[in-house]
């Protein structure tokens, strides 16, 4: 079936969106475009005090792990399941041959699988950028200092009369550290990892309970589900015990995940609910060239009346 240009317009409309999401992103990751506001912290501040346990590499889950299984574990498990399931409705009836591919341009065919496939895993690929957009949003403005900032920041408490531990220290000159360890402690607010982890959970674990309908899965479902949104929430509680992030900035980052998420799965790709991959009915542009089918029919009582006296006369005539 040939989609109409508007919907072709759409198409190309939705990824210029991608791109956009993708250009906003890189900028606020890997590039000084948007300064962080400068935080003021009071002398002597124990909330700011922790120690420094060293760059996030040297974290229980450095943030190369983290980005890995974020991004590549919800991709294998999709395309898996969209795979096998097709596998299965292929091999369990007779494809039609408008069902077996679907006009996505003005030349090229997809496959129901390779659409599908696509559509989830872009809705996904979308809402990771767009919660590392909010994160960074919400870092940049804010400014919020991280438990150790004192620690990599470095004041000369003498030098600033800190004589009183009252005193309010708003300068950035006041630090002497080392920089980038300065910029990164005042980009804390919300978790990044918080958000990613527990977004890419909730998107996943949606989707095994929405997508995977087979028999004796009831408890396996869950317990997966359950699974995932643990392994997201230790992740929150590894950054407040290596003092990287306080308790409100990774609840922050839960929150947005969460919506994130949940704003996707419900309102974009309706949990998962999208048209399947092989079609049950056949299609109705076929049907008035279709053979009529023979259906039953009731006969009056009439009928029947006028049918048996036909038969006994023709039996008494023989």
């Amino acid at each position: 079936m040939f989609l109409s240009l508007p919907l072709t317009n759409m198409l190309y409309f939705q990824l210029v969106i991608m791109a956009g999401t993708v250009m906003l992103a890189y900028y606020f990751e890997y590039t000084d475009t948007f300064n962080v506001h400068v935080q003021g912290f009071f002398c002597y501040d124990n909330a700011y005090a922790k120690p420094y346990l060293g760059p996030e590499e040297s974290s229980a889950i450095p943030p190369a792990l983290l980005y890995a299984l974020v991004a590549g574990v919800p991709t294998l498990v999709i395309m898996i399941s969209e795979t096998v399931l097709f596998l299965i409705q292929y091999s369990s009836k007779e494809l039609d041959s408008q069902e077996k591919t679907m006009l996505t341009g003005d030349c090229c065919y997809l496959n129901p699988l390779v659409r599908r496939t696509f559509r989830f895993l872009g809705v996904y690929t979308f809402g990771l950028f767009t919660v590392d957009i909010f994160v960074n949003a919400g870092q940049v403005v804010t400014g919020n200092l991280s438990p150790h900032f004192l620690t990599v920041c470095k004041p000369n408490f003498t030098a600033l009369g800190c004589q009183h531990a009252l005193r309010y220290i708003s300068h950035q000159e006041a630090c002497t550290g080392n920089q980038e360890d300065i910029l990164r402690a005042r980009k804390t607010f919300p978790s990044k990892e918080a958000a990613l982890s527990i977004y890419a959970a909730l998107y996943l674990a949606s989707y095994i309970t929405c997508t995977v309908k087979a028999k004796g899965t009831r408890l396996a479902k869950p317990v997966l589900s359950l699974g995932l949104m643990c392994l997201a929430f230790l992740t929150g509680l590894n950054r407040v015990a290596e003092y990287r992030n306080h308790w409100s900035d990774v609840i922050a980052g839960f929150v947005i995940g969460v919506a994130i998420a949940t704003f996707l799965v419900v309102c974009v790709v309706h949990n998962f609910k999208g048209k399947l991959l092989l079609s049950e009915d056949p299609p109705q542009d076929n049907m008035p060239n279709a053979p009529m089918m023979n259906m039953s029919r009731v006969e009056s009582p009439l009928e029947k009346y006028i049918a048996s006296q036909n038969h006994i006369t023709f039996a008494e005539v023989t």
